[in-house]
Parts: structure tokens; sequence; C-alpha cells
């Protein structure tokens, strides 16, 4: 092989290693670049879920003091249910007796009548 032709395929050689360590220099650069970008993404996604976590954790407190306080309302509303019903009950005896009383009334004094 003649020298000029060595000289030659040495510079080749030279210029394609040179052409793949650029290639590879602007790969690098764009990969590192990516899993920059790729690691702010994840960095406001972590911040999103931790709002989103937060959310979600009063959103529970919410629905644990509403049932509670659910809870507390249809107990109150059962005693005064109970209450009512005993209200109604005792007000019936109390009319039972005085219609009970009314025809004894009637009897003894017929001469009491209401005119409307």
């Amino acid at each position: 092989m003649a020298p000029s032709l060595a000289i030659a395929d040495q510079r080749s050689v030279i210029a394609r290693k040179t052409k793949e360590d650029e290639e590879l220099r602007k790969r690098n650069e764009e990969l590192e670049r990516e899993l920059k970008e790729s690691r702010e993404r994840e960095e406001i996604m972590m911040k999103e879920l931790q709002k989103a976590w937060e959310r979600l954790r009063v959103a529970e407190e919410g629905e644990e003091r509403l049932c509670s306080q659910l809870g507390e309302l249809e107990a109150e509303s059962v005693h005064q249910a109970r209450d009512y019903n005993a209200r109604i009950i005792a007000l019936m005896d109390q009319l039972s007796q005085a219609q009970a009383h009314l025809p004894l009334c009637d009897r003894q004094s017929p001469q009491t009548s209401v005119i409307f």
C-alpha cells in the first residue's frame, strides 16, 4: 500500500470517528436534556400527587365529620319521634277518658245543651 493511500485511509477513519463522536455527543446531549425534562415532569407530577392526596385526606375527614353528625341527627330524630309518639298516646288516653266522662256528664245534666 502506498504511503499516500495509507494517509488517506487514516484521514478517512479519523473523519468517520470524528463524525461518529460528534453524533454520539449530540445524542448524549439530547438524552441528557430529555432526562432533565423527564425529571422536571416527574417533580411536577409528584407535587400534583401530593396535592391530590391532601385533597383526598381533607375530603375523608369531612366525610367522617358528616357521618358523625348524621348519626347524631338520626339519634336525635329517633328520640324526638319517641317523645312525639308518647305525647300522642298520652293525648289519646286523655281524649278517651274525656269521651268516657262525656256520657256521664250528659246523663247528669241534661239541661245543658250547646246551641250553635
